[in-house]
């Protein structure tokens, strides 16, 4: 009784691997009990994890300055007139200018979101392509994302940081009261346009 029961153990033991790999089979990925399930074909999901900051600084700074002074001066009028000099000139011009501009931008964004595999390159690079749009109360934000990841990259729980995907493109917009309510109104452009 015991033998047969470490002989069925035994067995099932030995064909567990295979039904394993036929059921992999089946959903055409293979599994095995060792690797991590990552990203490697089209129409796989993997996860990003976006953490960008961006940081911009320009200054620019003018100074000159010109001066000059020019005297010029003429003998005595002649005849009845003799008392008004007959040439005579005091120029001064003095010139100065002081121009200072800077400009600072500051971004970041951080956020999680899944994306799908739409082509697998030759070398065997994935170009991945996501969006996830969250509605709040009538406003609608939009966050999208595309580029080409290298399967090395990708972490053993598949995920990848955004910084390591080439060619990333990342979008974040909104639309609805809030981002309306946030924009000057049409008079406030125009007069900043023109002026």
């Amino acid at each position: 009784m015991n033998f047969k029961r470490t002989f069925v153990i035994l067995l099932v033991l030995l064909l567990l691997p295979f039904t394993i790999k036929l059921r992999g089979e089946e959903s055409k990925q293979i599994e095995s009990l060792f690797t991590d399930i990552k990203a490697n074909k089209v129409g796989d999901i993997l996860t990003v994890m976006i953490y960008e900051q961006s940081k911009a600084s320009q200054k620019a700074e003018t100074k000159t300055q010109k001066s000059s002074k020019m005297d010029a001066s003429g003998g005595p009028g002649i005849g009845s007139l003799d008392f008004i000099p007959l040439f005579a000139m005091d120029v001064e011009n003095s010139n100065s200018f002081d121009g200072k501009g800077e400009n600072i931008r500051n971004g970041s964004l951080s956020a999680r979101m899944s994306v799908t595999v739409i082509t697998v390159l030759p070398n065997g690079d994935l170009v991945i392509e996501g969006y996830r749009t969250v509605g709040i109360s009538g406003d609608r934000e939009t966050l999208s994302l595309t580029g080409i990841v290298r399967q090395k990259d990708i972490s053993p729980d598949n995920t990848i940081d955004s910084y390591l995907i080439a060619d990333a493109e990342i979008h974040y917009t909104g639309k609805g009261n809030a981002n309306t309510g946030s924009r000057p109104g049409f008079l406030s452009r125009f007069f900043g346009w023109v002026f």
